[in-house]
């Protein structure tokens, strides 16, 4: 054994789930197949009456439970973090599935650079994805890695983090969203850097309806306006993003050839988002320009090159 190379850090994967017996099959079995698997794989179910429970025991998974009374995203990762046992903390959404055999070996090799405290990867749509929901993927998540990113944006359906840094500064159990940024914007302001990898796409799978949609937004906003002091989004605004990414999202979609199909769908999803997001903020006060860009306003049109694949693409049964 080579004594200058330290030892290979242990990496625990944390998935929050209810009811996501459809989904969370090809989770692991994308866990499965990685050339670098996790050590362990926590699941913190939050009541769910399928077979959600039964799939992940079945594949070994460790069951932590928290009572729908005591939920928020923040507590049930805690839970799951406070379970495991790893140097570094792999959460995966239970209706994500990675696309590559080394999407665990490139999102932990992140923290081999310094400094770095937290890393979250590629998210991309299927053939399920709602137009508009795949522009916002490419608005948050683009082709290219960023080692040392200067704004805390991340997002826990596709991340990971040293667990020395989760003990130092848990995550907020009071939000109703967006913990993942709160625990962002900490960790920036004791020093430690976030690191955005490409090379660690997943497919993230959402069907929601409508109101689930503005009901995600409504609480995500809520969580900003608290996270980030002096956020806020008027109703102007807020009809006036939604017709913006409207007309966006149709000229993308006269590009991709496929207008008819989501001519009702982009609408709908755009003002889901936005009359969600004006009724979680409803603050007088000023925004965060730089966070409220990357979450709020049209994407720029982007190559459809992609750099050259990061490793063996899994394939999944229809089934799984």
């Amino acid at each position: 054994m080579n004594d200058n190379n330290p030892p290979r850090r242990r990496v625990s994967a944390v998935i929050r789930a209810y009811n996501e017996g459809a989904h969370i099959g090809r989770l692991l079995k994308g866990f499965e197949q990685q050339t670098v698997k996790p050590d362990e794989i926590i699941l913190v179910d939050s009541g769910s009456t399928d077979d959600t429970v039964a799939i992940a025991e079945a594949a070994g998974c460790t069951i932590v439970h928290i009572a729908k009374s005591e939920f928020s995203f923040g507590r049930a990762l805690n839970r799951g973090c406070s379970a495991a046992s790893g140097d570094i903390l792999l959460f995966a959404s239970a209706h994500v599935y990675p696309v590559y055999n080394t999407y665990v070996e490139h999102i932990a090799s992140a923290f081999d650079r310094d400094g770095i405290a937290i890393a979250y990867g590629r998210q991309v749509g299927d053939e399920r994805t709602k137009f508009s929901e795949s522009r916002v993927m490419l608005q948050w998540f683009p082709n290219q890695n960023i080692w040392d990113q200067d704004h805390p944006f991340s997002n826990n359906a596709n991340a990971a983090v040293l667990r020395s840094v989760w003990q130092e500064s848990p995550y907020d159990e009071t939000l109703t969203g967006l913990e993942d940024l709160d625990f962002a914007k900490k960790a920036l302001d004791r020093g430690y850097k976030i690191a955005y990898v490409a090379d660690a796409p997943v497919v993230h799978v959402h069907e929601e309806t409508w109101s689930v949609i503005r009901n995600r937004y409504r609480r995500e906003a809520m969580a900003y306006a608290r996270i980030v002091e002096g956020s806020k989004m008027s109703l102007p605004t807020s009809v006036g993003l939604a017709l913006s990414n409207i007309l966006g999202d149709y000229r993308e979609a006269v590009k991709a050839n496929c207008l008819r199909a989501n001519i009702l769908s982009i609408p709908h999803f755009r003002f889901a988002q936005f009359i969600g997001a004006w009724q979680g903020f409803r603050r007088p006060e000023d925004a965060s320009a730089r966070l409220l860009e990357r979450f709020y306003y049209p994407a720029e049109s982007q190559t459809t090159e992609l750099p050259p694949a990061p490793g063996r693409k899994i394939v999944y049964s229809d089934d799984v």
